[in-house]
């Protein structure tokens, strides 16, 4: 257990901090996952607004710091080929 109190303070703080990362991660795998699917099926436009809705939440974890920005670029590349392969 944390001594001081600054050390109290920053247990809690990383414990909040990793539940946000948890969730923002988990939400990304699950838009990726959705957009495979929609890339795999015949619709182009469903592939396209689900490729927006992944780069939109992998930028704002990119902001937050959850992400880092090269994966982030490296992630919205691959995206964009799957997308434009078709």
């Amino acid at each position: 257990m944390a001594n001081t109190k600054s050390a109290i303070k920053a247990a809690r703080k990383s414990e909040r901090l990793t539940l946000r990362n948890k969730a923002v991660k988990t939400r990304l795998k699950t838009l990726h996952k959705k957009l495979e699917k929609a890339a795999a099926g015949t619709d182009q436009a469903v592939a396209k607004v689900a490729a927006a809705e992944y780069v939109s939440a992998m930028d704002k974890a990119t902001k937050s710091g959850v992400v880092h920005k090269n994966a982030a670029a490296r992630a919205k590349s691959h995206t964009a080929k799957i997308v434009f392969a078709k």
